[in-house]
């Protein structure tokens, strides 16, 4: 069933439905099934690869009573009970972007640390392909692209993740809507494996390990 994962223009535009109730259907009916299949895949795929087992978590938007959710996503940590006090890898969707990512988001008590890690190791960040994006930033749909701010921007990014309580860190990939589309769930599956696989240095430092 996997191999029928294919995105569409209906997924995106979930994200523009008026209204908390009417998105929430939405999002629950047409793109919540497509997350439950990639977190079986990548749950797996990352114990495999990090020697240690991952656990899928689908976003809720519980909390939510009044604005509907701007973007969701399906995380995966080695915590079963949640993700966001760890590092965790994430494939997701805005209205305008795909994105396939590992993030650090200010909730993680031991963010400090991990940022002073990557810090230390910023010499991986030149090992990413160009095209790879990061943000400080997991509300925002504004991000940079490392071939502009590989010398500049990143080093603040992960300065403030450090030194900034209210502040997060994500790095990977996004994928326009338009390219999206045309994937095919083979060509899909292939990103998204060579995107998490690409970044598994990266939460290794972010570990420690």
């Amino acid at each position: 069933m996997l191999n029928k994962i294919q995105w569409t223009k209906e997924d995106f535009d979930v994200f523009t439905i008026d209204g908390l109730e009417q998105r929430m259907e939405a999002l629950t009916s047409i793109v919540r099934p497509k997350f439950q299949l990639l977190g079986e895949r990548y749950s797996n795929f990352l114990s495999v690869n990090l020697g240690e087992e991952f656990f899928p978590h689908i976003a809720k938007h519980a909390r939510r009573t009044v604005n509907p959710p701007k973007d969701s996503w399906v995380a995966f940590s080695s915590y079963k009970r949640g993700y966001k006090s760890l590092p965790h890898f994430q494939i997701g969707l805005w209205d305008t972007y795909l994105f396939i990512i590992v993030a650090i988001i200010y909730e993680a008590p031991q963010k400090t640390v991990m940022a002073e890690r990557l810090l230390d190791q910023y010499e991986l960040f030149k090992k990413l392909p160009k095209n790879y994006i990061f943000s400080g930033n997991h509300m925002s749909q504004e991000v940079i692209s490392l071939e502009i701010g590989l010398d500049s921007q990143l080093e603040q990014a992960l300065t403030r993740l450090r030194d900034v309580k209210k502040s997060d860190f994500l790095v990977g990939r996004y994928i326009s809507r338009e390219e999206a589309v045309q994937l095919t769930p083979d060509d899909f599956l292939k990103l998204a494996d060579d995107t998490f696989e690409t970044l598994l240095p990266i939460y290794n430092v972010m570990i420690g390990k």
